[in-house]
């Protein structure tokens, strides 16, 4: 099969620390094309919605959105809802990287359809090794969904 493969992410965070370490724990990991990083859920909408800063976006839809839950102007919450009832969007696989511990977040990231709910480390070597399973696994393991023409 001489099919590409697509590794694009977008990541949704507004916490500039964590977006910059996981971009360069992504980046020296191999499998990423391209990273795309927004720091709030409504700059998020525009990117996969081809509008406003990304009206001119051509690149087709991420292989894997990370997204962080606590977030100004559109919540991670919000996003996900938004992302897993777009018919164009749905399969896209969202794992929500964020520092939230909190049960009614993780319930509802599962219930809005959530492929995975990871707490961002405190200490820096396990927030690296965090970032790489993330990685290795949704980048390099997984067989995405086929993109729809």
């Amino acid at each position: 099969m001489n099919q590409h493969v697509n590794r694009q992410v977008l990541l949704v965070d507004d916490s500039v620390d964590d977006a910059e370490l996981a971009i360069n724990v992504l980046s020296d990991y191999g499998p990423v094309e391209m990273i795309t990083v927004v720091n709030d859920g409504a700059a998020a909408v525009d990117y996969l919605q081809c509008r406003g800063a990304f009206a001119g976006r051509t690149t087709g839809n991420p292989a894997l959105i990370l997204l962080d839950v606590k977030m100004p102007k559109v919540d991670g919450l919000e996003l996900l809802r938004d992302i897993k009832t777009d018919e164009k969007l749905k399969t896209i696989p969202v794992v929500m990287l964020t520092s939230s511990r909190e049960e009614r977040d993780i319930v509802n990231s599962y219930r809005l359809g959530s492929n995975g709910y990871v707490v961002k480390p405190m200490v820096f070597s396990e927030f690296v090794d965090t970032v790489k399973k993330i990685g290795a696994f949704w980048l390099s393991v997984n067989e995405p969904a086929p993109a729809r023409s």
